[in-house]
């Protein structure tokens, strides 16, 4: 294992600050507009910012949709960016190997995310024949943090199929134990 703490067969480490610092300040503006639209869904605030669709945002923010769940839908986004900036802070350079179980953590929390922006934005125009500025922009960052977040999370999970086939306790590499990461994987 290099010092660097790139992984085997990688050029680069995606691990680095300068690969999740990007992703971080995404999710706390994600963040942000997720609490943003939760206050209104929550009737917290009486209107939304709705530069570009008219009543598009209030029709999309106040639809069955929006309301499927116990808590607004926008509560949930606001979870999630939390979840993608926590997991994002915690853990050095080399963690897609010493913390193998927040990487994976991060990875999940980040993939599902997009998903569901995706198909919330398929949602408003072909349900509601309307669109939501800060909800397509919530949806774009969520897209924009799934590539470099599934790079460190390929590398995690090369890592523990290189522990499985050492013989090596997955359980032990997974939550990062030092007798595991003393051993040349």
């Amino acid at each position: 294992m290099a010092e660097n703490g790139i992984p085997p067969g990688w050029s680069y480490n995606p691990a680095t600050w300068g690969q999740r610092l990007p992703i971080i300040l995404l999710a706390v503006v994600g963040l942000a507009i997720s609490i943003y639209l939760t206050l209104f869904q929550l009737h917290v605030l009486p209107t939304v910012w709705e530069p570009f669709f008219g009543n598009g945002s209030r029709k999309i923010l106040t639809s069955s949709v929006s309301k499927i769940l116990p808590i607004p839908d926008a509560a949930l986004g606001a979870i999630g960016y939390f979840t993608d900036a926590l997991a994002g802070v915690i853990g050095g350079t080399k963690r897609w190997r010493t913390m193998p179980w927040i990487v994976i953590v991060f990875g999940l929390a980040v993939g599902p995310l997009g998903m569901v922006s995706i198909l919330l934005v398929i949602l408003q125009p072909v349900m509601f024949d309307a669109w939501c500025t800060l909800c397509l922009a919530s949806a774009v960052i969520s897209l924009v943090m799934v590539g470099p977040a599934m790079d460190e999370m390929l590398a995690s999970l090369q890592y523990m199929r290189r522990v499985k086939d050492s013989g090596i306790s997955l359980w032990k590499a997974f939550w990062g134990y030092k007798s595991v990461q003393g051993k040349v994987i």
